[in-house]
């Protein structure tokens, strides 16, 4: 990246480049979006900026007079993850000029997706945009490039069979409950957190006959709203050892800095289970289930991550539509980056190491 003008560019991490792990600790949680929004807003040399904070995905889309405002914005983001330069450097995604945008048009899309063709994506680049639109940190370039993305999303769902016999989470996740509980009509649900992923597993599980659930909250109003859209009951969070040990399937969404499920909580969880099975599905990132409740005997733990794999293994039938749409969406970043190019310095962009 030279000085020789504006640049747009991309920096970040996601699914595709990093682990679990390192997801969590890039993590925006408990305070640290409003923390890197303060920095960005100080930062010399940056013009624009919109930062995409999700569970699979921490980017920072944005328009540079210098690139030693992109190095510095890098350092930003280690020090709030706090990360290594190094290791940071071996996780990145950073990309510039046309390159950045086909990347956010992809992810708009729901082609760059964990679950290929999922639709929630669109609705978290939509709600990133209109945060720094209001925010006053969006110009001319990003106003026009986030746009044009929307457009390009709608079309590609419009003109390819992308999201056809899409594999969802809450779908993999109610298939992994029935091959261990057979029929769910006797299984007991517990929901921890009341977001939107959350409910639209609880949605799935009662879609295939699951009758007894359960809601809990920190927030109880929350879990209340929750639990009267699904037919459930609302629980207080205070009571998660006792609804741990006499629910089937716990679906964990909270947005926690740590995990609420740990494994001494879920060890006295099982000794009351007798030899039943307690399923976790770990919605979270930072994780809600600490990783070594797998460990404990009749207990079953997936995380975004093993959902995600679980999914990939039936998208053969899907690559043809995912190359059209791959393709559909390079036609439309030139001719963005065509329109954009003489306010950024038009080198054509590249993905850099």
């Amino acid at each position: 990246m030279s000085d020789s003008g504006p640049v747009l560019f991309l920096i970040g991490a996601s699914h595709r480049t990093a682990s679990m792990e390192a997801r969590e600790k890039l993590s925006l949680s408990g305070g640290k979006l409003e923390q890197l929004q303060h920095s960005l807003r100080a930062l010399a040399g940056l013009r624009e900026h919109t930062v995409l904070s999700t569970c699979n995905r921490m980017e920072v889309y944005g328009v540079a007079d210098r690139s030693a405002a992109v190095e510095e914005l890098q350092a930003l983001l280690c020090g709030i993850g706090g990360m290594e330069a190094q290791a940071f450097e071996r996780i990145r995604l950073r990309e510039s000029g046309r390159a950045a945008i086909q990347h956010l048009l992809e992810v708009a899309a729901g082609v760059d997706s964990q679950m290929v063709g999922e639709t929630e994506i669109l609705g978290q680049v939509k709600e990133a945009y209109a945060k720094a639109q209001a925010a006053g940190a969006t110009g001319a370039v990003l106003n026009r490039v986030f746009q044009k993305a929307f457009q390009a999303a709608k079309q590609v769902r419009t003109d390819t069979a992308i999201g056809e016999g899409q594999i969802s989470v809450a779908s993999v996740a109610v298939e992994l409950a029935q091959k261990i509980f057979g029929d769910l009509c006797r299984c007991r649900v517990l929901v921890l957190g009341a977001g939107e992923i959350g409910e639209k597993t609880a949605k799935a599980f009662r879609s295939r006959r699951a009758a007894d659930m359960t809601v809990a909250s920190r927030r109880l109003d929350r879990a209340g709203e929750l639990a009267a859209a699904l037919g459930a009951k609302a629980a207080p969070f205070e009571q998660l050892p006792a609804l741990l040990a006499e629910s089937d399937i716990v679906v964990c969404s909270t947005a926690a800095p740590e995990a609420v499920v740990t494994p001494a909580i879920a060890g006295a969880a099982l000794r009351h289970r007798a030899a039943r099975p307690l399923f976790l599905i770990d919605l979270g990132l930072p994780r809600n289930v600490a990783p070594e409740v797998v460990e404990l005997p009749n207990a079953f733990l997936y995380n975004l991550d093993d959902l995600a794999r679980i999914a990939e293994e039936n998208l053969a039938h899907r690559q043809a539509e995912i190359s059209r749409a791959r393709a559909l969406l390079a036609g439309k970043a030139a001719a963005l980056w065509d329109q954009v190019a003489a306010r950024v310095g038009g080198s054509g962009g590249h993905t850099a190491a």
